[in-house]
């Protein structure tokens, strides 16, 4: 087998997005047929080399599995939760290990993919590579302003506003798509970075309140019609659309 790079053989087995291994490589939590992994991007053959992470051997890769998942508020997008809280994989029942692509918050619901491709998870989390992801945001505005208040706030949102502390958003999409109540409106936020919370961030810093948030696409897949709490796999055209997006 050809030899690729240690993080990438780590992501491939399931064991963890392949920031997560190059995070094990730098810990020296990581060993190459009993060696401490020296550096990042050392090259493994996965057929030959005993890869062990915390004295643990890591099995070989396994065919490659997608799902999508419309995760429910309070349920946590991790693999493993150290206070016993529900997780993502409570939900998933699957014999191969599957990591979740990229985190939603626990009060967030909506479209998240799960799988053992490394690469696509490194592909989908990674701002490099521009991937859209939107949301759909119930928001509040102050019950003293007047529409055109709420058209600058969106435009503020379009243009980039700073969230934490000096981090500024790039350029977003931002539209309503209809008014609930006097002072609730439901709008579609287009991003494609990931900031920790940032749409929750954004639409604070413009002087709105998110009632609701749900993430409904990811580059070209939809949340569709699948109920909170579901899941299905990927059909091949799906996986497809995705791979071509990564050529």
């Amino acid at each position: 087998m050809k030899k690729i790079v240690l993080q990438k053989a780590i992501a491939d087995a399931g064991v963890c997005s392949r920031r997560a291994a190059e995070e094990l490589i730098r810990d020296g939590r990581v060993k190459i047929n009993g060696k401490i992994a020296a550096k990042l991007g050392e090259r493994v053959d996965p057929e030959k080399d005993r890869i062990a992470i915390n004295g643990k051997l890591v099995s070989k890769q396994e065919d490659k599995v997608y799902y999508l998942l419309n995760k429910p508020k309070g349920v946590l997008s991790t693999v493993r939760d150290e206070h016993g809280r529900k997780t993502v994989l409570d939900l998933i029942k699957v014999n191969k290990k599957v990591v979740p692509v990229g985190r939603l918050d626990s009060d967030t619901t909506g479209l998240l993919i799960l799988t053992n491709d490394g690469d696509l998870v490194y592909e989908l989390t990674h701002p490099k590579f521009e991937h859209e992801k939107e949301y759909q945001a119930l928001i509040q505005i102050p019950q003293y302003w007047a529409e055109d208040k709420l058209k600058d706030a969106l435009k503020r949102m379009e243009r980039g506003v700073k969230v934490a502390g000096d981090f500024k958003t790039s350029p977003a999409k931002v539209r309503v798509i209809g008014q609930k109540t006097n002072d609730r409106y439901l709008i579609s936020v287009t991003i494609h970075e990931g900031h920790k919370h940032q749409v929750r961030q954004m639409i604070d810093a413009s002087g709105l309140t998110v009632v609701d948030l749900k993430r409904v696409r990811m580059g070209s897949l939809r949340i569709g019609n699948l109920l909170e709490g579901a899941y299905r796999e990927l059909t091949n055209k799906e996986i497809e659309n995705f791979k071509k997006t990564r050529q």
